[in-house]
């Protein structure tokens, strides 16, 4: 897979009191992009549940780059930017661009995935190793 992303409009309460997305959407947005990604390729809530397995971020980070106005389409991808070879740790990006392909934000992500009854980090099971890192790379990707 080469370009993993999700297109949004901009919706009245996506707005702050300067008019623009205010700053916590944009993690929203993150959020939801992994997760449609993770579902889409059959990694589930309900797997997730079943293997009592659930990813968990360590660190997010927004980079403002241009301002976001009501009635906007933004497109938000999905990239890895690094991950160790067993899969248990590992690096997320987003960019947020328009349709004229101008950059909006960026959102970095560390994070790994958690074994939620023992509630310690694990590495995912082989049968998920391989769709969650065929998430598509950055062009600086990193094997940890």
């Amino acid at each position: 897979m080469e370009t993993y992303l999700k297109h949004v409009t901009i919706r009245w309460s996506d707005l702050d009191p300067n008019f623009h997305v205010r700053h916590s959407v944009y993690y929203d947005w993150g959020a939801y992009v992994r997760m449609c990604y993770l579902n889409e390729t059959g990694l589930t809530p309900q797997l997730l549940l079943q293997h009592h397995l659930g990813p968990i971020l360590f660190r997010e980070e927004a980079i403002f780059k241009k301002e976001i106005h009501f009635n906007d389409v933004i497109q938000v991808n999905l990239q890895m930017r690094s991950a160790t070879a067993s899969g248990d740790r590992w690096n997320l990006q987003h960019e947020l661009k328009n349709e004229n392909g101008t950059l909006h934000a960026i959102i970095n992500i560390d994070g790994a995935w958690m074994d939620t009854s023992t509630r310690k980090l694990t590495a995912p099971p082989e049968k998920f190793l391989e769709q969650f890192l065929a998430i598509p790379k950055t062009e600086t990707f990193l094997l940890l």
